[in-house]
């Protein structure tokens, strides 16, 4: 899917000078590739989920700007508007925006979680902040228990964390 390319480029350019931002998404849109993959997603579904995964945190940048935070709810307000903005200019359809708009919204909402793209958007971003926030083995495995549904996802966790 190439227009995922030009979606990359476009949010390395929206976070120039933020490496960390850049390798995140970076990270989490693998993953999420990689799961939708092998749980075999609808061609569609994967689009819309490989899409929302580049641009799950764009909220952060307006959060931060307008409040001087990005906590997980600010970046759910302020993401789809950022996102609807993006995806429209770069021409994606008004129903992948729609979507996609709806996961950055609620990515880290993780309770009434509709559709498998926003269980493995929530679950891949699960799985690099783990990593990147440095949590206790206690929190691993609280997230392990409550966030992971699939054996094949709870097995990337393990395979991580519980060497």
């Amino acid at each position: 899917m190439w227009e995922n390319n030009i979606l990359i480029t476009e949010m390395m350019k929206y976070y120039t000078g933020d490496p960390k931002r850049i390798q995140h998404f970076i990270k989490v849109y693998q993953f999420a590739k990689m799961i939708g993959e092998l749980e075999k997603l609808p061609e569609e579904v994967q689009y819309i989920l490989e899409t929302a995964a580049i641009v799950h945190d764009i909220g952060i940048k307006p959060a931060e700007e307008k409040y001087g935070s990005c906590g997980g709810k600010l970046q759910e307000q302020e993401g789809p508007a950022a996102a609807e903005e993006m995806l429209q200019r770069l021409g994606y359809r008004p129903e992948v925006i729609d979507r996609v708009c709806y996961l950055v919204g609620h990515h880290h909402t993780y309770d009434h979680i509709d559709g498998s793209d926003y269980r493995i958007l929530v679950e891949a971003d699960f799985l690099v902040n783990l990593y990147e926030d440095g949590v206790s083995e206690e929190a691993v495995k609280n997230a392990y228990d409550k966030i992971f549904r699939t054996e094949a996802r709870r097995r990337m966790c393990r395979l991580m964390f519980f060497v």
